[in-house]
C-alpha cells in the first residue's frame, strides 16, 4: 500500500502545531498523518534545524541515497571491466603470433 505524499507546506503546519503543545494523537484524529507519522516529521525537522544531533539531516539522507546510488553503479562497471579484462586477455593468448618472416 502507498503511502500518500504531503505537501511540505501541511507537514511544516503540524509540526508547527506538535511544537506548540499538541499532541501527535490529537493531530491524527483531526487530520490523516498517524501520529508516528507527525512523530517522525517533528524529529526530522528537529534534525534539520540542529535542534537534535541523533540522525541524519533531510541533505545528508539525499546525499546518502545519491552516494549508495553512485556506489552500486561503480560496482557494477567494475564486474564489466573485470569481465571484459578476462575476456580481452583470453583473445591475446589465442591469437597466433606472426613470425618475423626472416
Amino acid at each position: 500500500m502507498l503511502r500518500p505524499l504531503y505537501p511540505p507546506e501541511f507537514r511544516k503546519e503540524l509540526v508547527e502545531l506538535a511544537r506548540s503543545g499538541r499532541s501527535p494523537e490529537s493531530l491524527a484524529k483531526e487530520f490523516e498523518p498517524s501520529a508516528q507519522t507527525i512523530r517522525n516529521w517533528v524529529k526530522q525537522a528537529d534534525l534539520d534545524e540542529g535542534r537534535r544531533a541523533d540522525g541524519l539531516t533531510t541533505v545528508e539522507r539525499e546525499e546518502l541515497g545519491r552516494l549508495r546510488r553512485e556506489n552500486k553503479t561503480l560496482r557494477v562497471e567494475r564486474e564489466i571491466l573485470k569481465k571484459a579484462t578476462v575476456w580481452f586477455a583470453k583473445e591475446a593468448d589465442s591469437t597466433p603470433k606472426r613470425g618475423s618472416g626472416s
